[in-house]
């Protein structure tokens, strides 16, 4: 699932130069230039991976081209792997191949509406139930890639890695506060902003 609006955040060395929209951190880093002592490294904040943005020509043209690799929020990022035929193409629908055991094919059968509509029931239950589940776990695995980039080196950074799987926030954020503060403040946001 694509969040709402994907968001960059660009560091140079330790500091924070950029965040938002990728054209809005595309073009301060490419106002920033470069420094080899003060290297500038971009993270995509959903997965806390770095990313590289192609930076070369005018301003107008890393913007085109970005616009052509970021695709926006509404639109479905993974291809269609098999020409529409039947169904309701309107709605999305696209045909996947599913193996099951007979006994589940026929307990599908049975349902109200037959195997497509209760696959989908299912679907959506789980989602329901284990969707904050999973925004936990992506938060904390986006934290814990930009933390082993940025903060790999400093101290405590095992034991920080250690609190932070075990989903102890107190002592995670006692042993990352001497850390440099936009790097911390980031792994904070990025482990901790939508949990209250």
């Amino acid at each position: 699932m694509i969040p709402m609006q994907a968001t960059f955040t660009a560091f140079m060395g330790q500091r924070r130069l950029a965040s938002g929209a990728a054209g809005d951190v595309a073009l301060a880093v490419k106002r920033a230039g470069s420094n080899p002592d003060q290297p500038i490294i971009i993270f995509d904040d959903g997965t806390g991976r770095s990313i590289d943005f192609d930076l070369r020509g005018e301003d107008h043209e890393v913007l085109a081209r970005l616009a052509e690799i970021m695709p926006p929020p509404t639109e479905i990022t993974e291809p269609l792997s098999e020409p529409r035929g039947r169904g309701r193409p309107k709605l999305g629908v696209v045909a996947r191949e599913v193996t099951l055991l007979p006994r589940h094919w026929e307990w599908l059968n049975a349902q109200p509406g037959g195997a497509s509509v209760a696959l989908r029931k299912l679907v959506d239950e789980a989602r329901r139930a284990s969707g904050d589940k999973d925004r936990e776990r992506q938060a904390r695995d986006a934290a814990y890639h930009f933390m082993s980039t940025m903060a790999g080196n400093l101290p405590q950074f095992e034991e920080a890695s250690r609190a932070l799987f075990a989903d102890e926030r107190r002592r995670f954020t006692g042993l990352i506060a001497d850390w440099p503060t936009d790097i911390r403040d980031h792994i904070v946001k990025l482990a901790y902003s939508d949990r209250a």
